[in-house]
């Protein structure tokens, strides 16, 4: 089998992949067995020019004979077989108790999947309620604005990013990641995130993919609870020793992965009083900004925008201001997407971005967050929480106290003068009210913002148009804080048989990132503990 790589498709090319592979091979198609696509990414840097740049694993009848002819040819090489990613051993400590997981998000159900699958029979513990309860809540809130402490957007089964664009990219390279792509696949999720330079699953399909993840860990001798808030921990003489769930019933817990998300604030607030270590660390706050898709569509693939073969166009942008030293960055782009309701306690406005699988909502929006970190918010471990808070519930009163949002067109508040919607109209649901920006944030992220955006309308055409829409707050970009763990052994720095993970412990940042890091955690755990009779 050999990998065949910069294969370069015209978007007007309709051959078939086996066709253009034999001639970029010089040989017929005939003389090709198989063709699988490995790899796929929109190659946009030329408008004039847009098409396809494919990784292919292609085997011929006479693959070494190819190779041998094909000598000076740097992008065809021989395939090299996956590598395990890592052997399994189990150590030989015993457990004192129960495998507990907290949280039933990415981090959460891989740690359960892989500690089930191995015999260690977790009981997976999650806050909030199952995806049949979860749903149709969420859909009450956003159109009723009556809001659920523990059945929300934050809590749940899926965690956070089930009403998310679903994304599957990660800045990492862990050979994980492909085991847990293969286990969504298996679990319900579109083939093509295999091999998708950016994959992306909707939150229509990640909700099934969340089910067939829950099935597999129910299959493999694993529990799960929903409605169960972990809400007290008790240390034993040598390492943690139980849990307690809901303020009434304790659980005898050997080992605990803690895999909470970055909204649980309450569990934080218990973990700094029971001693776990952490830190307070840097996230980031702004808005959300909304455009019609096709100006974006344009913007980057010019005349060839609508094409059917693209889809949604999607962005990434960055501003430094040498001035102040912050930062203003695009995060969670949604193609096709909506602006929603993300609050996790009352009083709260929260937004955050989601979209379908076929992205067909018409709408661009993303996050554009500013860098805030310890010197804005304080030194204490929760301080950043209460940074948040402070401004999500600032944003509440402002825009009505009922979960509207506060809103401003982009031309107004780059003006500076009295805020306006304009004609684009909100996604957001319940709705929007008419706020000034700036009245809802630091003056050090909006007076960032204003710079950030004519930048990004250089880069991106009518980024900056009067229109676009402007929605806050935008405060959940990352945990505020990190749960402080030992680099060889993954458990909490001076409390044996805890382990952090996720991006609810300050260790990930997406879905992805989550998942591979709870997967880690897991084998951590397998390290330490043998596997219960």
């Amino acid at each position: 089998m050999l990998k065949l790589t910069n294969l370069r498709v015209a978007l007007s090319d309709g051959r078939e992949l086996k066709e253009i592979t034999a001639r970029r091979l010089n040989i017929t198609p005939g003389d090709i067995k198989t063709v699988a696509v490995t790899r796929k990414a929109v190659d946009a840097r030329r408008k004039d020019k847009i098409g396809f740049v494919y990784t292919v694993a292609v085997e011929t009848i006479d693959d070494e004979g190819l190779l041998q002819r094909s000598a000076a040819n740097k992008d065809l090489s021989r395939l090299e077989e996956d590598v395990p990613p890592g052997q399994f051993s189990y150590g030989k400590e015993p457990l004192p108790g129960r495998v507990v997981v907290v949280g039933a998000g990415p981090a959460g159900l891989a740690a359960a999947i892989l500690l089930a699958e191995h015999g260690y029979k977790p009981l997976l513990l999650e806050r909030g309620r199952s995806l049949e309860e979860r749903v149709p809540a969420v859909a009450d809130f956003w159109r009723t604005g009556r809001f659920q402490a523990e059945n929300n957007v934050q809590f749940g089964e899926g965690g956070a990013g089930t009403f998310s664009d679903g994304k599957l990219t990660t800045r990492g390279n862990d050979p994980v990641g492909k085991t847990i792509l293969q286990w969504f696949v298996a679990a319900g999720a579109p083939a093509e995130i295999l091999y998708e330079h950016k994959p992306h699953v909707g939150t229509d399909k990640l909700r099934a993919m969340v089910k067939g993840l829950s099935a597999r860990i129910k299959a493999s001798g694993g529990e799960l609870r929903f409605g169960a808030r972990m809400t007290d921990l008790v240390r034993g003489k040598q390492q943690l020793e139980k849990i307690t769930v809901n303020s009434d019933e304790e659980i005898m817990c050997g080992a605990l992965v803690l895999a909470v998300g970055h909204s649980a604030r309450d569990t934080y607030r218990m973990l700094w009083e029971r001693g776990l270590s952490m830190e307070g660390k840097p996230f980031s706050i702004g808005v959300r900004i909304e455009h019609a898709q096709e100006v974006i569509d344009k913007a980057q693939y010019g005349s060839a925008a609508g094409h059917v073969k693209l889809g949604p166009a999607d962005y990434a942008l960055v501003y430094h201001d040498r001035a102040s030293g912050r930062s203003a960055y695009s995060f969670c782009m949604c193609p096709g997407g909506l602006v929603i309701a993300a609050a996790s306690g009352e009083g709260q406005v929260v937004t955050n971005g989601m979209s379908l699988y076929n992205r067909a909502s018409g709408k661009a929006n993303s996050a554009l967050a500013v860098n805030v970190g310890p010197a804005d918010f304080g030194s204490h471990p929760l301080d950043g929480i209460k940074f948040q808070e402070h401004w999500e519930q600032l944003a509440f009163a402002k825009a009505g106290g009922d979960y509207w949002a506060p809103a401003q067109n982009a031309g107004s508040f780059l003006s500076g003068g009295a805020p306006v919607l304009g004609s684009l109209g909100a996604t957001y649901a319940p709705g929007v009210r008419t706020v000034a920006l700036r009245e809802v944030l630091p003056a050090f992220v909006t007076d960032t913002l204003a710079k950030a955006l004519p930048d990004f309308g250089r880069k991106i055409k009518g980024f900056d148009q009067e229109d676009a829409l402007l929605t806050g707050v935008e405060t959940r970009t990352s945990a505020p804080l990190r749960l402080l763990r030992l680099g060889d052994t993954r458990e909490a720095e001076g409390f044996p048989g805890i382990y952090p993970s996720g991006e609810g412990s300050g260790y990930a940042g997406g879905i992805m990132s989550a998942a591979i890091d709870g997967y880690h955690a897991a084998l951590a755990l397998m390290r330490k503990y043998r596997q219960p009779l």
